[in-house]
């Protein structure tokens, strides 16, 4: 079954903070607006029950820090509605430990639904800095003829079977593509992740391009 987007499914253990200055959300906010305007993170009362969709995350020092402990910011739940996100809108996640289905946040507002994901990838590369989750029809409908790699259909989003499923695909799939990958069992999912919010959104939107070819 394909699952929509907007409920949380992991523990979360959730306090209430300050928001982090704007400074440190500049880039990240750019490539939001970005993808905003392309409709890849947005609300439509036609599409996915009418909740909101996509969000994006950042990773947040220390750098070193053990897996399961690395600290990241990301969009808040239900935000993709909102043409321009501040600083109240982000909060921080500082675990996610998908084996106990369970993450830790603090700020202004609730984290996305799909911070579990988000954990994961940051927990299989150290390097990472980056991660872009959106919703595209057509690079959805494409990703086999494109070679993106894609999550078993009957995985939902926002779980740890989803977790454990992205750590298959980094152990056997082929990124040589680009570092992007479809949700099977999450309509229209797709994931984009990098060294750099250039990285992550480049390649996001190349493989767009390449989709969109093949839609003439």
């Amino acid at each position: 079954m394909v699952e929509r987007e907007g409920v949380i499914k992991f523990q979360l253990e959730y306090e209430p903070g300050p928001p982090l200055a704007v400074e440190e959300l500049r880039e990240l906010n750019a490539w939001r607006r970005i993808l905003f305007l392309l409709q890849l993170i947005g609300q439509d009362p036609h599409r996915y029950d009418g909740f909101g969709f996509g969000n994006l995350s950042r990773r947040l020092p220390p750098l070193d820090a053990p897996e399961k402990r690395r600290p990241f910011v990301i969009s808040g739940t239900q935000t993709g509605a909102l043409p321009e996100l501040g600083p109240e809108h982000y909060t921080v996640v500082s675990g996610c430990d998908s084996g106990r289905n369970r993450v830790e946040a603090s700020g202004p507002v609730r984290p996305s639904s799909e911070a579990l994901t988000h954990g994961i990838l940051y927990d299989l590369d150290g390097g990472l800095q980056v991660v872009m989750h959106v919703h595209s029809p057509p690079l959805w409908r494409h990703a086999g003829a494109l070679g993106i790699p894609m999550t078993a259909a009957a995985v939902p989003y926002g779980t740890p079977e989803m977790a454990a499923e992205v750590r298959r695909l980094f152990g056997t799939a082929d990124f040589s593509a680009g570092p992007v990958f479809a949700m099977g069992g999450h309509e229209d999912g797709v994931v984009a992740f990098g060294h750099s919010a250039e990285e992550a959104g480049t390649a996001l939107l190349r493989q767009l391009a390449r989709a969109l070819a093949l839609d003439r």
